[in-house]
């Protein structure tokens, strides 16, 4: 069983960056799929970005140009490099994995991006 932990989520004003980490209990070196959502208030969870294991990398339109997803193989790790915020990024972003038929999912870590 993986186990997703991610860190990085806090309170930033609108035009700033954050960067959120996602660690893995163990290799990520064969999932094939590592992603980022999010949930903000009374809203459905909705994809961020994701990548896969040969590094091509797909995102939602409203992140485009913004944000970038990223792996490190080495450190068991993916990240999401989140630039030009906005309020309406405000939700909890959650990292997840898919490892062969199983999709995990890490705790979440709030994002709030006040105007």
């Amino acid at each position: 069983q993986v186990q997703l932990v991610e860190s990085g989520g806090g309170l930033v004003q609108a035009g700033g960056s954050l960067r959120l980490s996602c660690a893995a209990s163990e290799s990520i070196f064969s999932i094939s799929v590592m992603g980022w959502y999010r949930q903000a208030p009374g809203k459905q969870r909705e994809l961020v970005a994701v990548i896969v294991s040969g590094g091509n990398t797909n995102y939602a339109d409203s992140v485009k140009d913004r944000f970038t997803i990223s792996r490190d193989n080495a450190k068991n790790a993916v990240y999401l490099q989140m630039n030009s915020l906005k309020p309406e990024d405000t939700a909890v972003y959650y990292c997840n994995a898919l490892v062969r038929t199983t999709l995990y999912w890490g705790q979440g870590t709030q994002v709030t991006v006040s105007s």
